[in-house]
């Protein structure tokens, strides 16, 4: 069975991400909430692959290109979530979430399902932001003719 490049793609995002997070874990620096910033890059990362492999198969439909663009992101989002919850519960589960960074969208005590429904949304904003962010470049950078 072939994997799609969105999928691959999502899967380079989550491996990017959860090494990343993993890291920084380790390192001890899992509280700096600026740190959680750079992991929109690994997203960039991932969605200028799909859009790039598009444009070069002669692919140049802005809506198909964005959707593309769209689901890699979406994949990649969803599988940290999905990486973030089980570790999480491996890690202690709403004891382990406590320790994180208090300064996110949450109030006193959330609990993993709580913690990864708000990333989800965030992530689900990031995607746009990013798909969007590249289509135009690429749009302006290849235009149709």
């Amino acid at each position: 069975m072939k994997l799609s490049k969105e999928i691959i793609n999502g899967i380079i995002i989550f491996a990017g991400i959860g090494i990343y997070f993993l890291t920084i874990n380790l390192l001890g620096f899992s509280d700096v909430f600026f740190l959680r910033l750079f992991n929109i890059l690994f997203i960039v990362y991932g969605v200028n692959r799909t859009i790039v492999s598009n444009l070069a198969e002669g692919k140049k439909d802005f809506l198909s290109n964005a959707m593309s663009a769209f689901a890699t992101s979406f994949s990649g989002v969803l599988l940290s979530i999905i990486g973030l919850w089980v570790y999480s519960h491996a890690r202690g589960g709403d004891v382990f979430v406590r320790t994180l960074s208090k300064s996110f969208l949450f109030g006193e005590d959330p609990s993993v399902n709580i913690y990864c429904v708000c990333l989800l949304f965030e992530g689900i904003a990031s995607c746009i932001i990013v798909t969007l962010i590249l289509m135009f470049y690429h749009n302006n950078k290849y235009a149709i003719d």
